[in-house]
């Protein structure tokens, strides 16, 4: 009895520490590696699709920190230090891809520290 016991409280355990350790399926997970680098390329490529509209003209010079979510398409978050003509900001980009819509399949919000407008761009 006493084995048995012991036997199913180690089960319980590896479950817990399995669970702690997994993903959960929709949650944001902070990216690194190849993952980081690859989110990076698309945030270079979209700050200068940006550029070539009506968009401001930025180029990220330092990637802060970065997510990615999947929710009705694929959610990236950045924090990042902007640049552009006036200077430097660290701001919150926000890249939502859903490549299965032919028009309007990618939207891009940007908010800066200590600037009033905020960018909200769909193509």
């Amino acid at each position: 009895m006493f084995d048995s016991k012991i036997f199913y409280l180690t089960v319980f355990a590896l479950v817990c520490s399995t669970l702690a350790r997994s993903h959960l399926l929709g949650a944001p997970a902070e990216l690194s590696g190849d993952e980081l680098d690859k989110a990076v390329e698309n945030l270079h490529a979209t700050l200068a699709k940006l550029a070539t509209g009506d968009g401001p003209s930025y180029t990220a010079t330092k990637v802060l920190k970065a997510s990615r979510q999947v929710v009705s398409g694929i959610l990236e978050k950045f924090t990042v230090e902007l640049s552009n003509e006036t200077g430097t900001k660290q701001c919150d980009v926000q890249i939502w891809t859903q490549a299965w819509l032919q028009e309007n399949g990618t939207n891009v919000k940007i908010q800066c520290e200590g600037d009033d407008t905020n960018v909200d761009s769909t193509w």
